[in-house]
């Protein structure tokens, strides 16, 4: 049945009271149902259906929703006769953190106090009868609905932490069962008080709250909390030992979340689509869920059904900035890497699933970790190393539409003048020394600040990040016209940067960068000769000549940074 496709709707009672595009998901409660666990912390890429999933759950387990069965006729778990009992049959506590991005700590707080406040208001039936005493009542008006009485500054911490199992306690009260807690997009405020700098004082408040609500707390029958990263356990959940942690190389529930290929394949045969199926496994394609390959981000698939047109869908409805910025500030290494992947290559590497944001700018492997976790990059193949007790990665681009926004990530670093980055560029190929030196000058005071870390600035590091940068921007830019690889062996040594070109009219091109030192080299003229000599001396032509490309058809480039100054000769 071609249904409508309802896009950006997360409601599932909506959603099939109005016939809209929907994928059966339910076997997911009874999977969740029959494994028992506690508190079940289930990471998974943005827009991959758990807030959908949340709603579904709450339709299924709420006493609100005692009467609702109808929602899941001719579902999977409405065919089995024992989940028909169950359904609408608990008391349940079901909220988002997706909205809390707070600039500061203190938005943040008051947006803690605000879905708090909407949970009791939900709840203020409790308020009738003798359910609460006079002073429970009381404590119930400062997230009810006569908050006015009590500015939030009057709210502590500790109420806040708090909050959550007390209302839990009434909710016993009055319906003698213990309540069931959905939690979705945990982690979205702990990612703004990364990016935004108030981490240190996020954390202490929600660790006490999630250990209030989903350990020390006897109000509590199961829970599940969603989000996109693992953030670790010594972060926020170090007094968690209940939890069960789904992450995105966990078999488990690895096919409730997202949109495998036979689903997807129905979808467009429904619509008499199936003949894009190629177009939209070399777009879309490409998540992996524990051993499950085959996940399609439902997000860009609704887009396509709903359109009718290819598009960089899921990658648009984010702005990336931390990775972004993570890749810009991080080291040559770090960049190295990305070129790689960039250019279609893999990377291998130790991986620890959970991110522990504190470490991201320290620690080697923290980023591949978020990346992971965001749905940027898929694991091809995965090695248990008992002797560092993780996995072994190997690590590619998810597929094209990531591969599309990485592009536009690297392309955003440089200037937004395109037209004089354009001139810059093939001011190179055909050997404009002028041009390049006048442009380069130009932005090396903006762009060495923007690809410096920013904590301790060294001159000395400084260009080693740039030139990096710089790297992926010629290859984002060039790669149809050049191949572009850098720090690679040839001759008698590594090359910084080599252009080998894909149509023979124009020419290969290979770049030394060297930072200015005046007990070496005297004056930037001289360095630049001295770079210009290693090239030669060290004979980096060597693989280049031996694909067939004539000397006469190569340019030597040497790039001297001094400080913000630039000096380039040929």
């Amino acid at each position: 049945m071609n249904t409508v496709v309802s896009i950006g709707n997360q409601n599932f009672g909506y959603m099939r009271e109005h016939g809209s595009f929907y994928i059966d998901k339910t076997d997911f409660i009874r999977e969740w149902w029959e494994n028992q666990d506690d508190v079940t912390l289930i990471t998974r890429p943005r827009r991959f259906g758990k807030t959908l999933n949340m709603s579904m759950m709450e339709c299924f387990f709420s006493v609100n929703y005692a009467d609702r069965g109808d929602l899941f006729e001719r579902l999977s778990i409405w065919e089995n006769e024992r989940y028909r009992k169950v359904q609408g049959s608990w008391p349940v506590l079901s909220f988002s953190f997706a909205e809390i991005k707070g600039r500061t700590y203190s938005d943040t707080r008051e947006g803690f106090i605000s879905i708090l406040q909407n949970l009791y208001e939900k709840h203020n039936y409790l308020l009738q009868g003798n359910t609460l005493s006079e002073d429970e009542k009381k404590n119930y008006y400062t997230f009810g609905q006569y908050v006015e009485k009590n500015p939030i500054t009057e709210i502590t911490d500790n109420t806040i932490a708090r909050a959550v199992k007390n209302l839990m306690k009434y909710m016993v009260r009055h319906f003698k069962s213990k309540v069931i807690v959905f939690l979705d997009e945990y982690d979205t405020p702990l990612q703004e008080a990364y990016i935004r700098g108030y981490w240190g004082k996020l954390t202490p408040l929600i660790r006490s709250m999630f250990n209030s609500t989903f350990k020390t707390n006897e109000y509590l029958y199961r829970a599940i909390l969603t989000g996109i990263t693992r953030v670790s356990k010594e972060s926020i959940f170090s007094d968690l030992n209940n939890l069960m942690v789904v992450g995105t190389s966990t078999d488990r529930y690895c096919s409730a979340f997202g949109f495998t290929e036979d689903e997807v394949f129905q979808s467009l045969e429904e619509r008499g689509l199936a003949g894009e199926m190629d177009h939209i496994r070399f777009w879309y394609d490409g998540f992996t869920f524990g051993s499950k390959t085959g996940i399609y981000n439902p997000w860009s698939i609704t887009k396509f059904l709903d359109s009718r047109e290819y598009g960089t869908y899921w990658a648009d409805t984010s702005s990336n900035a931390l990775v972004s910025e993570l890749i810009k500030t991080g080291t040559p290494e770090l960049k190295m890497q990305m070129e790689e992947l960039i250019t279609g290559g893999n990377m291998k590497l130790l991986l620890d699933e959970q991110v522990v944001f504190e470490q991201l700018k320290k620690k080697k492997g923290a980023i591949w970790s978020l990346m992971v976790a965001s749905g940027y990059l898929k694991p091809e193949e995965r090695i248990f190393c008992p002797e560092e007790g993780k996995f072994s990665y190997n690590l590619k681009i998810t597929n094209h539409e990531v591969e599309l926004m990485f592009r536009d990530m690297i392309t955003s670093w440089f200037p937004e003048d395109a037209t004089a980055y354009g001139n810059f560029k093939e001011a190179l190929i055909i050997g404009d020394l002028d041009y390049m030196n006048q442009y380069m000058n130009e932005v090396a005071e903006e762009m060495f600040s923007s690809f410096d870390t920013g904590r301790k600035p060294s001159e000395k590091k400084q260009p080693e990040r740039f030139y990096h940068g710089f790297v992926l921007g010629l290859i984002v830019d060039l790669a149809g016209r050049y191949r572009i690889r850098s720090n690679r062996e040839s001759g008698l040594g590594r090359y910084d940067v080599m252009m080998e070109p894909i149509h023979e009219t124009d020419d290969a091109v290979i770049m030394e960068f060297k930072v200015f030192s005046k007990q070496k080299d005297q004056t930037l003229e001289k360095a630049v000769e001295n770079a210009l000599a290693q090239i030669n001396d060290m004979k980096y032509d060597t693989e280049l000549m031996a694909r067939g490309i004539k000397k006469e058809r190569i340019r030597h480039y040497g790039f001297v940074f001094d400080g913000q100054t630039v000096l380039i000769g040929q």
